[in-house]
């Protein structure tokens, strides 16, 4: 027998944001960055909504990218100051990932951050708090799954907080919220989302729903993608892009991710390249090591209308390069003196993430070393 992980509720489609205004509570805090959702309308559009439920607010607007631990730590407080029944993360990955966070650290003041990052380490939440996640970018999934990802700053590196407990009760998939996207994170975000479902569709845990959603949102990005880049103000392409990123969350939230993840993490960490960027460069490479292992790329080329796995691989690449995503580490502007130094400790890292466990091929440190030099130079993977 096998259990479905999915939000409570999924709102989606252009307008679904109202659904705020149905929420029973007393307090909300909402969670988001420092400007997109203000300049853009969005956040007092939210407010105005859990206003109408009656509903008192607070908003924690000092997310960054890749929020840190010292963040989450600093939203906690206010959480415990304030009171809230509701948490609203609100806008990109990195707003609703430390809210997810900030939420664990509200119910549980005393745990540490290492007990949080163990996997299936978060003891059981909902006991102050419930949890509503909307995404104004198209890309992580984060409003479907039992995932955050932290950054210690001090160690440099990314780290995955894995539990079922952390899926939301309230999703809502909108896709107006995404008209204001700049086109370099329409890009990254979808391209983070590409990877998530064809990632989730070649895992080591096989679930017939996950791979039916994660095979349909990959066909939904590569038909979308660019139109959304070229015509942001297109609402069918933005719920296109925001429904398959919803998918894509689904998918991985039920099968789990692999090592362009987990390699993709580390890039994150250690030099700050976005996590889309980072996968985007990564993935075409994790497609020909894991080919060895699985044939199930295969199933993902003929969506395409492809025969091969190395098509497939070359599909990426070229959809990658269509929406002028950079194609190797060393174009991000990390000298080789500086690569060389860190590379073991990233392959080390990269190989202890909790993504690695369900790659359909089980590296070794020494492999993905490998994989990251290709990727450096911008060249093939040819083991």
């Amino acid at each position: 027998m096998s259990k479905l992980y999915v939000a409570g509720q999924v709102f989606h489609g252009a307008g679904s944001l109202e659904e705020l205004s149905n929420l029973k509570g007393k307090k909300a805090v909402i969670v988001t960055g420092r400007n997109s959702v203000k300049n853009n309308g969005v956040l007092d559009k939210v407010e105005a909504y859990l206003h109408r439920a009656g509903m008192e607010t607070r908003v924690f607007s000092d997310v960054e990218a890749d929020p840190s631990i010292d963040t989450v730590r600093q939203g906690a407080k206010v959480f415990t100051e304030f009171g809230p029944d509701w948490i609203i993360g609100l806008g990109g990955c990195s707003s609703i990932d430390a809210a997810k966070a900030m939420w664990v650290l509200y119910e549980y003041p005393e745990i540490t951050f290492d007990e949080m990052i163990k996997v299936f380490g978060v003891p059981e939440l909902r006991k102050k708090a419930r949890f509503v996640a909307i995404p104004s970018t198209s890309g992580t999934g984060t409003e479907m799954t039992g995932l955050a990802v932290i950054t210690d700053r001090e160690r440099g590196v990314k780290y995955p907080v894995v539990s079922y407990e952390l899926t939301p009760d309230v999703a809502i998939v909108d896709g107006e919220l995404c008209k204001t996207m700049p086109a370099h994170v329409t890009a990254n975000t979808g391209l983070d989302a590409l990877t998530h479902c064809i990632e989730a569709y070649v895992s080591n845990i096989e679930d017939n729903y996950a791979e039916v959603l994660a095979k349909g949102g990959m066909d939904l990005i590569f038909k979308n993608l660019n139109t959304a880049m070229e015509s942001p103000e297109d609402t069918a392409a933005r719920q296109n892009m925001h429904d398959a990123s919803c998918m894509g969350g689904f998918a991985f939230n039920n099968s789990w991710l692999g090592i362009a993840h987990s390699l993709a993490h580390q890039l994150g960490g250690m030099y700050g390249i976005p996590h889309g960027c980072a996968n985007a460069i990564v993935l075409p490479n994790v497609i020909r090591f894991n080919s060895k292992a699985t044939g199930r790329y295969e199933e993902l080329a003929q969506v395409l209308g492809k025969t091969s796995t190395e098509e497939f691989a070359q599909a990426v690449e070229q959809l990658r390069s269509s929406v002028n995503v950079i194609g190797s580490i060393k174009e991000f502007g990390i000298s080789e003196e500086e690569w060389n130094k860190n590379l073991n400790y990233l392959a080390t890292n990269a190989l202890a993430d909790a993504c690695t466990g369900f790659n359909p091929r089980k590296p070794t440190a020494e492999e993905l070393a490998q994989i990251y030099q290709a990727c450096y130079e911008g060249s093939k993977v040819e083991f």
